[in-house]
């Protein structure tokens, strides 16, 4: 696919289509402008989050290129232009089809089998945000002898599934206690991941009242440090109570009554708004909004469902239990971000027990920027990244 179809990607990166298992996905990809036949640059593998795609690095690609890595970044399953070979249907993927392929421990695999797919044989660094920050992780803490580290974006990793009969809870029964909690406030609340596991939720997000592309600037503005009220993003404390978790704002922690798109629509930005966003224009947006029409949400929040639904889709990683990230890790996020709280205790946890190898100098809030940190800040989180990549 040509550059002119990605509004705002650099002549250096490229697009293409690449076998990978079951699935052909769709990479975008950016290699170091003095390569030759015969030598093979260190490569980075880049995971984008949800609502996302691999073109929410095209503001890194080039920069870390330069610096002499090959930079890959995947269409994630599920999403954009990656298409799995298997699906009977060649529709949108909808809520009723079998959750197993979006289970963590396939994802990983899927990542591994890029690397591979790429004749690669090691990986300088896999890099995630938000949900691709918890699969970057996984695959950290899965194969150490071929991720050689792992940077983490704006979601803390807290480690694997604890045993049930160790004193553990899984997701499942700690979401649904959690929600049953916030049921109780004045007024009801509900937590995101429980909403976004629902089986009307993919069609809400196709078709909000607002129109999709009003609701996606809505939802990227109101989690970036351009919304004010981000400003009071912090530490909660170490509880997870109702009362405690309620201070989020509604894209977390949402009101019970209504959907995503009912609960934002009054924070629209204003034209003016609009017309000072830099780092997501109106063409970028329109990126999104084709991506999102043509494929829909549901594969994106198969992820969601499969850490909040039921054990049998996180009970292959049991086997990984009490295990640390023992490579070099790096947490990078806005410093205006509620991810990085949302679960209280959860970056502390992540420093302290689920990483063994993350310095003190390596866990990095960067102000002036909200969830989508490496959109919004991009010449930040590339020195830090550069930094840490050196020492390597």
């Amino acid at each position: 696919m040509s550059n002119n179809a990605w509004p705002g990607l650099p002549s250096g990166i490229t697009s293409r289509i690449i076998a990978v298992g079951d699935l052909d996905m769709h990479i975008l990809e950016a290699l170091p402008p003095t390569l030759t036949s015969s030598s093979k640059p260190p490569l980075l593998v880049l995971l984008h989050g949800f609502p996302e795609l691999a073109y929410s690095w095209r503001k890194l690609m080039l920069p870390l290129s330069l610096n002499g890595y090959a930079v890959v970044a995947p269409d994630l399953r599920g999403f954009g232009l990656t298409k799995d070979r298997t699906r009977q249907s060649k529709g949108k993927i909808v809520f009723e089809e079998d959750l197993a392929p979006y289970r963590m421990l396939n994802i990983a695999t899927d990542v591994v089998g890029l690397v591979y797919a790429l004749g690669y044989t090691s990986v300088e660094a896999v890099i995630g945000h938000d949900f691709g920050s918890s699969i970057a992780a996984h695959c950290a803490l899965i194969r150490p002898d071929l991720f050689g580290s792992v940077v983490l974006m704006s979601a803390p990793f807290t480690g694997p599934p604890q045993l049930n009969n160790f004193g553990g809870i899984d997701s499942k029964t700690f979401l649904r206690q959690l929600d049953e909690g916030l049921r109780t406030l004045n007024p009801p609340r509900k937590h995101y991941m429980v909403h976004l596991s629902t089986p009307s939720a993919d069609e809400e997000l196709r078709h909000p009242p607002q129109g999709l592309s009003t609701f996606l600037r809505t939802f990227y503005h109101v989690k970036s440090a351009d919304w004010k009220a981000n400003n009071a993003a912090g530490p909660l404390g170490s509880s997870f109570s109702p009362s405690v978790l309620a201070v989020m704002p509604y894209y977390y922690i949402m009101p019970r009554d209504q959907t995503m798109a009912e609960c934002l629509a009054s924070e629209a930005p204003s034209a003016e708004e609009v017309a000072r966003n830099t780092w997501l224009t109106e063409e970028e947006l329109r990126v999104y909004v084709s991506q999102y029409e043509e494929a829909g949400f549901q594969g994106g929040l198969n992820l969601y469902r499969c850490a909040s639904e039921s054990t049998r889709w996180s009970k292959d990683l049991n086997v990984f239990v009490g295990k640390q990230i023992e490579i070099p890790a790096m947490f990078i996020a806005g410093a205006q971000d509620w991810g990085v709280f949302q679960s209280p205790g959860a970056a502390e946890l992540m420093r302290t027990k689920a990483c063994s190898h993350m310095k003190e100098e390596d866990f990095i809030l960067i102000n002036g920027a909200g969830h989508w940190v490496q959109q919004e800040q991009p010449k930040e989180v590339v020195k830090y990244l550069l930094v840490f990549l050196k020492r390597l």
